[in-house]
Parts: C-alpha cells; structure tokens; sequence
C-alpha cells in the first residue's frame, strides 16, 4: 500500500527513538493510511488517504448536503 496520502501528501515520518538513558534508535513515524472511495468533482475515486483527510472530507460533505 502507498505511504503517502493522496490529498494532503502526508508521508512517513524519521526521527530517533531516545531511551531513558538517552540512546539514539532510527525510527519513523507512519500516517494512518487507508483505501477510500470519496467522491471528487462528482466522479467516484479510489484514493490512499490519511485518516485526518478522510475526517475533514467527511465534515465539509456534511456542512455541503445540509446547506
């Protein structure tokens, strides 16, 4: 699966793990990707997203269908 999201381009974070007694590890930061059909300029798609994107996507669908 693509590690990156396909909205905002949120991808995979590096950085150090830091122990108690202050050793320095590689590690990364992996976004919350999922599969998600969304509808875009009325045209369903299937996209990678994160799950922040898929969170705001479905507030604006919300405030669109009520308005």
């Amino acid at each position: 699966m693509a590690r990156r999201c396909d909205l905002c381009g949120k991808k995979p974070a590096a950085g150090y793990a830091v122990s108690h007694s202050q050793r320095h590890t590689k590690r990364r930061w992996r976004p919350n990707i999922q599969h998600a059909t969304l509808l875009i300029d009325g045209t369903p798609r299937r996209l990678t997203v994160c799950t922040r994107c898929l969170r705001t996507y479905h507030k604006t669908a919300k405030v669109a269908a009520g308005t």
